[in-house]
């Protein structure tokens, strides 16, 4: 026996006082009707209603038991409400996880901003490097950096970022500026060495020939944000992601070098487990971030170095000095 079924025929024969109109309204016939009652009462093993052939009534038990079954049915039906609003409607905790520099400068600015035209969200950002596994975490979704592993979670790309190799005007003045790959080896290079292969930066020419390079400097470190402040402070040349240099780039603090040898670009995703019944906060999100990135993204602005308009932009959008 479904109850939940019965109890809803239950409630609309005691509000209509008779199984005929009540089975009207339901579109069942009289005698499912009179079925469903008869079964709840005999589960239950009481008598709900008290018939006679021109009266229906509901017994002491049975207006008690009446009102219990509407307060549970009002109950459900506030309860899959609710649900239908979060598929339809952003609203809810969104759980997201970033690498820390890009979440710092990128992805909490633009939460912000997302949370000004959704205040039913509630957001928690992890600032967390490395990768990060979404289920296990309980996640909604995360941004990951560069390529992605094989997996059955959905993957949405967001933006790319270039790589550029730069330092700081004075690192240039008193050393010189590299014009190839092949000149780094008489400059100081910092370079990340949590990265594989973490000495050797790689480049292709205009005519797509691919250079390699193995670099040395007096710098290591497993986060490429201590390079960039040590780069700005003139210690040397870093190879680092747009997305962490671009407004550097456009400040003047640091110069992008050699760019006619391109290292490879950054793919940047949103991941998060199912695409079937998305939840509108999920779905509003990835669309907001992927919009704010198109089609090209701001920290690549400082290639249009006559653009103030954008360049005003770039800096609202930045949070950043």
């Amino acid at each position: 026996m479904d109850k939940l079924a019965s109890m809803n025929v239950f409630t609309k024969v005691a509000k209509a006082g008779s199984f005929a109109a009540a089975a009207k309204e339901l579109g069942i016939s009289r005698a499912m009707t009179t079925k469903h009652v008869m079964q709840l009462e005999n589960c239950l093993g009481v008598r709900l209603l008290n018939r006679t052939t021109r009266h229906l009534s509901l017994t002491e038990v049975g207006t008690t038991y009446f009102e219990r079954c509407l307060q549970i049915l009002d109950d459900i039906e506030e309860s899959e409400l609710a649900v239908t609003q979060m598929q339809t409607e952003p609203r809810g905790t969104l759980k997201v996880a970033c690498p820390p520099f890009f979440g710092t400068y990128h992805m909490a600015p633009a939460i912000s901003e997302y949370l000004r035209h959704h205040p039913d969200v509630h957001v928690e950002l992890l600032l967390q490097g490395g990768t990060v596994d979404v289920i296990e975490a309980g996640l909604d979704l995360a941004v990951h950096l560069g390529e992605l592993a094989e997996s059955s979670l959905i993957a949405r790309k967001l933006a790319t970022s270039r790589q550029v190799v730069c330092g700081a005007p004075d690192y240039f003045a008193a050393h010189g500026i590299p014009k190839t790959p092949n000149d780094l080896k008489n400059h100081n290079c910092l370079f990340n060495w949590s990265w594989p292969q973490k000495d050797y930066w790689h480049f292709m020419d205009r005519e797509g020939k691919k250079v390699t390079v193995r670099v040395s400097g007096n710098l290591q470190a497993n986060v490429s944000g201590a390079l960039r402040l040590a780069a700005i402070n003139g210690l040397g040349l870093v190879l680092l992601p747009t997305y962490m240099s671009g407004h550097d780039l456009r400040k003047g603090r640091l110069r992008a070098v050699m760019t006619d040898y391109e290292p490879a670009t950054l793919d940047i995703h949103a991941i998060y487990p199912h695409r079937k019944n998305l939840s509108a906060k999920v779905r509003t999100f990835v669309d907001f971030l992927y919009a704010r990135f198109q089609p090209r993204p701001y920290w690549d602005e400082w290639l249009d170095t006559q653009n103030i308009g954008a360049d005003k932009t770039a800096e609202h959008l930045y949070g950043m000095d």
